[in-house]
């Protein structure tokens, strides 16, 4: 299997890993956000088109570590920027 360096691995509320493909990195207002797409699991009946954006933000130690975003104001414009970097590529609904 090869390694790529655009998927992770993020635990959900559950506990359960879960993979996502890294779709974009985006700087704004002074913070950086990833947009990440989940990656379908053959076990699961979970079909979605829906992008997870979460912030970067560094721990105690250094590290990057992803934060849910909270304020829908702040979501939207990063969703907004991400939709205007790649409208060519993908057709959203309103």
């Amino acid at each position: 299997m090869d390694e790529r360096d655009d998927i992770f691995v993020l635990i959900d509320e559950d506990g359960r890993e879960v993979e996502f493909e890294l779709l974009d990195t985006i700087e704004m207002n002074d913070n950086e956000y990833v947009v990440l797409l989940p990656l379908s699991d053959e076990d699961s009946d979970d079909e979605t088109d829906e992008v997870v954006i979460l912030r970067i933000e560094q721990d105690e130690n250094g590290e990057d570590s992803f934060v849910s975003v909270e304020d829908e104001d702040e979501l939207d414009a990063v969703f907004e920027e991400f939709k205007s970097r790649i409208e060519d590529e993908y057709d959203f609904e309103e």
